[in-house]
């Protein structure tokens, strides 16, 4: 994988292997001429997925959010699913699509994941499950979770774009709570280009997955439920394959530019950055920065650096319960903290390829 100097600098940039590699890669299928439907790429990615993932189960998505609204449609949640409104927009949407309402919980202010000391006092007799976000690779209190949702009888299904290959005390992220999705977009850490994937406690849910995502297909004269068309194909599942090669280097590489970004940064009165928990091994996929108290606030460093040619994000921003087509619903109030954070909250540039020099000039020009 050859990295070229870059001009403009994007908040992130797709990894991508060797033209030549992924060529090789897909060259079977013109022999094959099985594009999709679960064919040889498709199983072979799938089986590397799940020992990479330490998961028992595993299913392969179109995207990421289409795997996400068929675990919550493959477990029947009904009635209410607590989340937080500190996440993409495909969070709350796949709530919304499949028929329930989002109830939000605020977030902690360390970590900005879902603050499980506010779950509780949400519960009511329509609460179904809680779908937390692994936000930035930072992980949810798991265990806190997994006891709330015993003791209240709930599913619990992790939104886990952000945390691809993350481990907590040694064991896959994905192994905790019911499911897990996982995106794997071409802005991710790892991409298939498109694509994504669930991994999932409970075996019995295979068929019905299977049977969502190819229409309810289950033989050449049999259907046997209404489902949809959520397969992922031969040419995202190759260029799964070629990439899942280099993800210990693109993590690597991401570790040292955040490690520099620190050094530059994390001494600056005003600018807080967050550091993982001992417990947890991370996949340095997003570099968040806080700027509570800074002498200039979030929206004018955007400002100034995208002058520089530099894109940052403000991720995420607009907090979902402030969404237009939620806006009349919910009180952004109600979750202070999400609120707080959303409205200081900047990630910026961070992939394999970035300089030292363009983390150094990106440092400068904020300090400055």
């Amino acid at each position: 994988m050859k990295d070229k100097k870059i001009n403009r600098i994007n908040v992130t940039r797709p990894s991508l292997p060797d033209f030549e590699e992924y060529v090789n890669e897909i060259k079977p299928l013109w022999k094959s001429r099985i594009l999709t439907n679960m064919g040889e790429k498709h199983r072979e990615f799938k089986k590397k997925l799940v020992e990479y993932l330490e998961v028992e189960n595993l299913r392969l998505f179109l995207n990421g959010h289409f795997a996400l609204e068929s675990i919550i449609e493959a477990m029947e949640l009904k009635g209410e699913v607590i989340t937080t409104p500190f996440t993409f927009a495909s969070t709350i949407h796949s709530i919304v699509r499949k028929g329930l309402k989002p109830v939000f919980c605020d977030i902690n202010p360390i970590d900005y994941t879902i603050d499980v000391g506010k779950i509780e006092s949400l519960i009511t007799e329509n609460t179904s499950g809680i779908l937390p976000v692994h936000v930035y690779g930072n992980v949810c209190e798991v265990e806190a979770i997994d006891k709330i949702a015993e003791k209240y009888s709930l599913k619990v299904i992790y939104d886990g774009a952000h945390a691809f290959g993350v481990k907590y005390k040694g064991r896959g992220i994905g192994s905790f709570g019911d499911a897990s999705m996982f995106s794997f977009h071409a802005t991710k850490l790892f991409h298939t280009i498109e694509g994504g994937a669930v991994a999932y406690r409970d075996s019995n849910l295979s068929s019905i997955l299977d049977k969502i995502k190819n229409f309810g297909i289950t033989g050449k004269e049999s259907i046997e439920y209404a489902g949809g068309n959520g397969k992922m194909n031969e040419f995202q599942a190759a260029m799964g394959i070629c990439n899942l090669r280099y993800i210990d280097d693109e993590v690597s590489a991401r570790k040292f530019l955040v490690e520099r970004y620190r050094e530059n940064l994390e001494s600056i009165e005003g600018i807080k950055i967050y550091n993982h928990d001992s417990n947890v091994k991370p996949n340095y996929g997003y570099f968040p920065v806080v700027f509570d108290g800074f002498k200039k606030d979030r929206n004018q460093i955007y400002e100034e650096l995208k002058k520089e040619n530099i894109y940052s994000r403000k991720y995420f921003y607009p907090l979902g319960n402030t969404y237009d087509c939620y806006k009349d619903i919910y009180d952004v109030d109600e979750t202070p903290i999400a609120k707080y954070i959303a409205d200081r909250v900047l990630t910026l540039p961070l992939f394999r390829g970035l300089e030292i020099e363009d983390i150094d000039r990106i440092s400068k020009i904020i300090k400055r």
